[in-house]
């Protein structure tokens, strides 16, 4: 069965619905402007955004509280689309899903230079324990919180979308997937303020599941965080994941690995990828770093997971930081091997690269109030500095290894300005 409707027609929901109701089909929004609340979508249905179509969501955060979801980010337990144990559901076409990200925040923070959000802002998609999704072609634009997030799915086809997010407007990350397995994304591309492609393994309600056989190739992502990245929320296991042939352009950090949490994560590849980092303020996420892994504990009733087996190769471009490797304790980081790596590291306005940044801390999470999420990127100690950087030793060399267990190193080539500047270290590679 196929629905097709044109712009202010008939109610979306009701028509999902009946489509529900007979088994499964298609719902085509034709052409125009396309004004919605919540969007619920159940097994078997189809929904098209067909070219020149527009699919408006009605900025009211009240308006959604039909669409709860199991895990809390942000503050936001909602969305404007859902889909909860559906199977074989899909979201295609040439048109637009347009956020209404711009209701959701108080003002312009200059002292920052974000926006400071809305205490309360839904996500846009969220699929929960679901198998046999398919999301593509369609653009997003505008999100006001995390834009895609996959939470427990299986079995999910991510292709030829596109995510265009302010800026300026903190936790609006492109794609977030979270215990999830057998994920490919490929083919896309995501403009955001914070990371890009990000897996997690969240707790909620509902336990702590694994996130394992995710694949990402063919992707370009700018971003004001971390471009592609695994972590912080790490509670289950993570592993057997690949990032291929991606480019990251105009972005704080390229590529990540965050251990905190119980879950270990293991068997990750970057492989192939073109990547430009610059430096920014100290508040913001990642300063220029072309390839960060921390593995660091910030609960005491749950040491961070070991990260191992981790293969970086075949990776160029510029960028303003140095590569950081840091593990907490001895062990933390095992099997890491970085080959064929050929970057041009420069100097940055800022000096702010001339730190590693070891956040999120366990400071983060100290009463009086907990700061987990955009509050623990400025939280500052008594002496006004931001909590968790650090001055690397003896100044900023190329690459930074601390607690490391036998890196293995081929073919790195790594070009700094001469002379080097003030605030520099002398070494090329530091490894504590």
């Amino acid at each position: 069965m196929d629905i097709s409707i044109e712009p202010d027609g008939a109610d979306l929901q009701q028509s999902i619905d009946r489509l529900a109701h007979a088994g499964g089909g298609t719902l085509l929004l034709q052409a125009g402007r396309h004004i919605t609340g919540p969007i619920r979508l159940f097994s078997g249905v189809t929904l098209s955004i067909g070219r020149g179509a527009t699919l408006e969501f009605v900025p009211d955060y009240a308006l959604y509280a039909g669409n709860s979801v199991s895990v809390i980010a942000e503050g936001s337990d909602r969305a404007y689309i859902v889909a909860q144990e559906a199977h074989h559901v899909a979201i295609v076409g040439d048109g637009k899903i347009l956020a209404s990200g711009a209701a959701f925040n108080t003002g312009f923070d200059q002292t920052v230079g974000t926006y400071t959000p809305s205490e309360k802002r839904p996500r846009v998609l969220v699929f929960e324990d679901c198998s046999k999704i398919r999301l593509e072609g369609f653009v997003i634009e505008d999100s006001p919180m995390w834009t895609v997030h996959l939470v427990r799915c299986r079995d999910v086809v991510v292709e030829s979308i596109t995510v265009l997010n302010n800026r300026q407007l903190p936790n609006t990350d492109g794609i977030v997937i979270d215990s999830c397995a057998k994920v490919a994304v490929r083919h896309v591309v995501i403009k955001t303020a914070d990371d890009g492609i990000c897996l997690k393994t969240s707790r909620s309600e509902k336990g702590i599941a694994r996130c394992e056989e995710i694949k990402v190739s063919d992707c370009h992502v700018e971003s004001n965080s971390c471009a592609l990245k695994i972590g912080t929320e790490s509670f289950g296991d993570i592993r057997d994941v690949a990032f291929t042939r991606c480019k990251v352009e105009d972005s704080n950090r390229a590529l990540g690995i965050f251990s905190r949490d119980g879950g270990a994560i293991e068997d990750i590849i970057f492989s192939d990828i073109e990547i430009d980092c610059h430096e920014t303020p100290d508040g913001f996420w990642g300063s220029g770093e072309p390839l960060t892994i921390t593995q660091l504990d910030r609960r005491p009733e749950m040491p961070a997971g070991v990260v191992s087996n981790v293969r970086v190769e075949n990776i160029t471009g510029s960028c303003q930081g140095p590569i950081n490797l840091f593990a907490e304790r001895s062990g933390g980081i095992a099997g890491m091997s970085l080959s064929n790596i050929k970057l041009t590291i420069e100097e940055g306005l800022l000096g702010t690269a001339r730190q590693y940044d070891l956040r999120p801390t366990s400071a983060d999470l100290s009463p009086p109030k907990d700061h987990e999420g955009r509050g623990n990127a400025w939280l500052r100690g008594a002496d006004g500095k931001i909590v968790g950087l650090v001055d690397y030793p003896a100044g900023m060399p190329a690459l930074f290894a601390h607690n490391i267990a036998d890196p293995m190193l081929e073919n790195i080539k790594i070009q700094r300005p001469e002379p080097l500047p003030n605030g520099w270290n002398t070494e090329t590679l530091c490894i504590e």
